[in-house]
């Protein structure tokens, strides 16, 4: 009987006699699913992309937790200790102290000016690379080595672009957080100044980091900000897991003393995170509304077929076919069109998004996104959820025509003109 109604259902789907436009509609039903199941898939995919993409590029870029001292205004005193107390914990990947100033930067020979911020670092100090810049200098691929006395300087791509700087050339620094008073006859008050030798160029992917920051040795930042040998701003702490950095920074504040605090990257990228994930369920609702109208072309298509065959279906109810046998026969018609559109359309959403991802067809403007193309990333569980979502409200559009279909009684359905 089962292999019946299946037959039934086919022959329904495909109809061909007075049914051309039935057949057509059917069409349209598939294509609604098929186009609702590949936009889907296409944006939920980019918004997930987007997240991962500036999740990695953020962690590449910056610590997991950064350990402070409070109320010194960036100034951390007797810095080993603090961070041998933090590397005894089994959470913590690497340690390493850093200096951070934001300074005015330009060419000696130019008087054009670029906000910027200094980054002091120890290569080499944690017991892996904390950054990207870190671990390209760690294996050789940047340098702080200089031609002359000058210390060297690595200078974002997009900041040494903004002020002509090429590797060789002298970067002036200035900087608010050193003032000192100059006996002059104004009495005026002059911030420190440093002359770095541009060493090279690197480049993270962040419009954010590269059009600003300029790394340089630890000393010579200590030196720019008057700094003595044990005094950072701060501890840098990798952990062997990101996403556990809310709930390990405070333990590790606690070991260090109560005069320190913690901010952690999850905490300080916490809006540009949330943006992103409500924009990911907000576009997911309005695209998931494609697939429950087209589902409404399925209910229409299933309506006609019924008042197409009415006839039809008295015979057969006349000849032995139960209401149960007939209710299946459409909801089996209207779950192959919810089918045939969903696995389609997840095809579909997969070409277009590996088409995406492949050949970067989708370029961003760097100063507003952050980053340069598209990106895209497919989870299992968003597709399974999407694909499984179709279908189902695929079936729940057969109910409704198919037990009309069902309730027809054989005498007035053979009437039927």
């Amino acid at each position: 009987m089962k292999r019946l109604e299946w037959y039934m259902a086919r022959r329904y789907l495909a109809s061909r006699r007075k049914g051309r436009f039935v057949s057509l509609i059917t069409l349209i039903a598939v294509g609604g699913i098929f186009l609702g199941v590949m936009a889907l898939i296409t944006v939920i995919a980019v918004m997930a992309g987007l997240q991962e993409d500036l999740r990695d590029r953020i962690l590449g870029t910056n610590p997991h937790v950064y350990v402070f001292e409070q109320g010194a205004s960036f100034r951390l005193g007797g810095w080993e200790r603090v961070a041998g107390a933090i590397d005894t914990f089994p959470e913590v990947r690497a340690t390493a102290p850093y200096v951070v100033s934001h300074v005015a930067a330009m060419r000696q020979d130019n008087l054009y000016m670029q906000p910027g911020r200094v980054l002091g670092i120890l290569p080499g100090a944690g017991r892996e690379p904390l950054s990207l810049v870190d671990e390209q200098i760690q294996e050789g691929e940047l340098s702080f080595r200089t031609g002359s006395s000058l210390p060297g300087a690595l200078v974002g791509y997009r900041l040494a672009a903004h002020l002509s700087l090429l590797p060789g050339d002298t970067l002036l620094v200035l900087s608010m957080e050193n003032i000192r008073a100059e006996p002059t006859v104004s009495g005026g008050l002059m911030p420190a100044m440093r002359q770095f030798e541009v060493a090279g160029t690197f480049d993270t992917g962040m419009y954010e980091y590269d059009a600003v920051d300029i790394y340089v040795p630890m000393a010579a930042a200590q030196d720019l900000l008057g700094l003595p040998e044990d005094t950072v701003s701060g501890i840098l702490v990798n952990l062997h897991d990101p996403d556990q950095a809310r709930e390990v920074g405070p333990r590790l504040a606690e070991a260090a003393g109560w005069e320190y605090i913690t901010q952690d990257w999850m905490s300080m990228n916490a809006a540009l995170f949330s943006a992103l994930r409500l924009e990911k369920i907000a576009m997911g609702v309005i695209l998931f509304l494609i697939v429950v109208v087209a589902a409404f072309n399925i209910v229409s298509t299933l309506v006609m077929v019924v008042a197409d065959k009415t006839r039809e279906i008295g015979i057969l109810k006349s000849m032995g076919m139960t209401d149960g046998m007939v209710l299946r026969i459409f909801m089996l018609q209207g779950l192959a069109v919810g089918i045939i559109g969903t696995v389609l359309g997840g095809i579909g959403g997969w070409l277009l998004v590996t088409l995406v991802d492949r050949y970067e067809l989708i370029k961003l403007e760097a100063q507003v996104y952050f980053i340069d193309t598209l990106p895209v990333s497919i989870q299992p569980l968003d597709i399974g959820l999407i694909l499984v979502g179709s279908v189902l409200i695929s079936f729940l559009a057969t109910i409704y025509p198919a037990r009309q279909a069902a309730r027809l009684v054989p005498v007035e359905a053979i009437r039927h003109e």
